[in-house]
């Protein structure tokens, strides 16, 4: 059987690395849509996949129909989760979003699997999550075969999160907790994350469909913590941050990071109120259509966190 080609934006990111890795198992023949090709990310992937390189840039539409030439389908993964600068979420969500479908639509590319993300909605309280919407709302209208996936906490070895926990857990005595005490969040493997992605590329039934990503376990933030203690065999205290010096926090970051370091910052008022709210939601549709095998969040991240 004759595999289309398939476009990934955002590959050389967390989620992007998987995805890639998924294609070229399955058989997949892949380009991968960069900035630099010459970057070490970038070449890492030529490397271990034999990828093909297409310059162009998902904010810059005029760089995208070259880009996308040849190609039968793309995978969107472009999304932050902090801004600085001009990289904002207005800029890579919803204008990317919008530059990645007319450029599909002008190349007679019918598929896009498109990345969103839980808790997307109208009338969301985050920018983040009002963005993603506004994303997905030109995806569904764009006449094309989509797929949007709306994952929950994504971890893995080279995740963020999981391996900042560890960190903290390592080195420090007390471990800040911050966000709601009732918050849950439902993690997920980015290896199960990429097997949906791929899965979807070529099956009709998930054509014109949303889907939550998301694993068996529901966890406020605390026991996300006790989970990643146990898997490393270390016992820390945890002291919970109250709202108002976490959101003083966050806005004296925004302020500092940008201006001293030119990079965005690791915490922002817009996660903390991504962080007051629940993150979960209903894997049963997208492990059976694509016969997704979750393990527990334990388990799942031994392997990355029991190293010194």
């Amino acid at each position: 059987m004759n595999l289309p080609k398939v476009v990934v934006t955002g590959a050389t990111g967390f989620v992007g690395r998987a995805v890639v890795a998924r294609l070229h198992e399955v058989g997949y023949p892949t380009c991968i849509l960069v900035h630099r090709a010459a970057s070490g990310p970038v070449q890492d992937l030529v490397t271990r996949f034999g990828v093909e390189v297409r310059q162009g840039d998902v904010t810059a539409p005029e760089s995208l129909p070259l880009a996308l030439a040849g190609s039968q389908a793309i995978i969107h993964l472009v999304g932050i989760i902090s801004e600085v600068g001009r990289v904002t979420f207005e800029r890579l969500h919803t204008e990317a979003t919008r530059n990645v479908v007319g450029a599909a639509q002008a190349a007679g590319i019918r598929r896009l699997v498109h990345m969103s993300a839980l808790g997307t909605r109208p009338n969301a309280a985050s920018r983040y999550h009002q963005t993603k919407w506004a994303a997905e709302e030109i995806v569904r209208h764009s006449g094309l075969d989509w797929t949007i996936f709306r994952p929950s906490l994504i971890y893995g070895r080279e995740d963020h999160l999981v391996n900042l926990f560890a960190n903290m857990i390592r080195w420090l005595p007390i471990v800040p907790v911050i966000g709601s005490r009732k918050a849950r969040f439902q993690p997920v493997a980015v290896e199960r994350v990429a097997e949906a992605f791929v899965g979807a590329l070529d099956n009709p039934a998930a054509w014109g469909q949303t889907f939550d990503l998301c694993g068996p376990e529901r966890m406020t933030m605390r026991e996300l913590l006790e989970e990643v203690m146990a898997a490393m065999g270390r016992r820390r205290l945890m002291m919970t941050i109250p709202p108002i010096l976490a959101r003083a926090q966050a806005a004296l970051l925004e302020f500092t990071f940008p201006r001293l370091l030119g990079k965005a910052p690791p915490l922002n008022r817009d996660q903390l109120t991504m962080l007051q709210e629940d993150n979960v939601g209903d894997p049963a549709r997208a492990d059976a259509l694509f016969g997704l095998r979750h393990q527990k969040f334990r388990d799942g991240i031994a392997a990355y966190t029991s190293m010194p």
